[in-house]
């Protein structure tokens, strides 16, 4: 799997915040971004899985 850039702007604010978050954890800020994004989009599929397991089995 390749990678791709995407460049966004941000407030002083915002990145401060990142970079103290991301420091806690001892990542970059890029790294701790990414990781972020990956574990909403997994939130979002899981969710969608449990939905639909609810409904082929009628518990909703």
């Amino acid at each position: 799997m390749g990678s791709t850039v995407l460049s966004l702007r941000i407030d002083g604010e915002l990145l401060d915040r990142l970079r103290h978050h991301a420091a806690r954890r001892g990542m970059s800020v890029q790294d701790y971004v990414v990781r972020t994004l990956i574990r909403d989009d997994f939130d979002e599929r899981f969710k969608a899985a449990v939905d639909e397991t609810e409904k082929f089995y009628g518990l909703t």
